[in-house]
């Protein structure tokens, strides 16, 4: 009998280590909000890999900041749209707002970023890990955490490729 108790004990604590396990790489809740108006960004580059497109877009006040060397302003969405075989995917919408980099400690902050993944219904996907966003998104600091900033400037009303 006390071997029993002994597994009983012994699952029920591996049991609670992995459903603490599953439950950190679920999404956690932070400060991003849908735009409220997609119309109103400027779609400024196309990335295309395999079967998936992407569409980023921004406000033209983020553009013009970029073009002119100056901090991209807290109020700024950056919005990529993913399409899978044609098909809207997601939306995963970077948002900077003025102390959003406090919400986190030094190992995980991207300035003033924020992160989330929505589904083409504009709900939250609860199954993502937003932490790997900012994970990836450190490595460019340098360009204020954008992967595509770079592309920008190359902007003269037509995506850039």
């Amino acid at each position: 009998m006390l071997k029993f108790v002994k597994s009983v004990a012994a699952a029920s604590v591996i049991a609670g280590a992995v459903s603490m396990i599953g439950w950190q790489v679920h999404a956690e809740t932070n400060r991003v909000k849908f735009p409220e108006n997609l119309d109103h960004l400027v779609h400024y580059t196309t990335v295309r890999r395999g079967n998936v497109t992407e569409h980023i877009m921004t406000t033209p006040e983020a553009m013009d900041a970029v073009k002119s060397g100056r901090p991209i302003p807290a109020g700024t969405h950056f919005v990529l749209v993913d399409h899978r075989d044609g098909e809207l995917y997601r939306y995963f919408v970077m948002e900077k707002g003025e102390g959003f980099g406090a919400d986190y400690d030094e190992r995980r902050r991207t300035a003033d970023w924020q992160f989330q993944w929505f589904w083409p219904d504009k709900s939250v996907n609860m199954q993502e890990n937003t932490a790997r966003c900012q994970s990836c998104h450190r490595s460019q600091a340098d360009s204020d955490f954008l992967y595509t900033a770079y592309r920008i400037p190359r902007f003269n009303g037509t995506p850039v490729q």
